[in-house]
């Protein structure tokens, strides 16, 4: 697997939640307190500006910013995963690890409609002659299968039924991040936005 441009895959990221950020907030008033979008998009702008000042790994730094300053529950969780990849020798085996440590502490699993129903398709894609479109259209294709899903965790499983109907936020972030992804190393691939 061809190695990433990271800090290409952090601006295109920041800029895609940038433009999304209306849809990821009616995301998670939908289910959740309608602050994903606004986490979301303050991580990604404080890991960029961090990353102008101080350079380093693109990865590394979303890593420290997202667990260090980005609220709510899914903060952490993005941070473990950025973390993950930043360790790890390639970007498959990051995903992977990540992909790991998300489900040892959030304990969620597919079909529990969080954001490793994203997550892990995603993971299982990252191979063949175009892994990261692979796991780019995986991402998103879980991300769209969370609304039609009861929610097992987080804030979402209060409220039962009324939660169905739209993606689950967190999820829709991870497609934006293999999305990210892909149009960086693949972008003859041309996978469309998720969002």
């Amino acid at each position: 697997m061809m190695e990433l441009d990271q800090d290409a895959v952090l601006r295109r990221y920041a800029t895609a939640v940038d433009a999304a950020h209306g849809e990821l907030t009616r995301l998670d008033r939908h289910s959740g307190d309608g602050d994903f979008g606004d986490n979301l998009r303050a991580g990604l702008r404080a890991a960029v500006a961090r990353h102008d000042r101080a350079g380093g790994p693109a990865f590394a730094v979303l890593g420290e910013v997202f667990l260090d300053e980005v609220g709510g529950t899914s903060g952490p969780l993005f941070g473990l995963l950025f973390t993950e990849i930043a360790r790890a020798d390639g970007f498959a085996a990051g995903a992977a690890a990540g992909l790991a440590a998300i489900r040892r502490v959030g304990e969620a699993e597919i079909g529990d409609r969080t954001l490793v129903d994203a997550l892990a398709p995603a993971v299982d894609a990252l191979h063949g002659p175009h892994p990261f479109a692979a796991a780019a259209r995986a991402a998103a294709d879980g991300a769209a299968r969370t609304a039609g899903l009861r929610a097992r965790r987080g804030r979402a499983s209060y409220l039962g039924d009324r939660a169905l109907g739209a993606a689950d936020p967190g999820a829709a972030g991870i497609a934006l991040l293999f999305w990210a992804v892909a149009s960086v190393a693949e972008p003859d691939a041309a996978v469309p936005p998720p969002l």
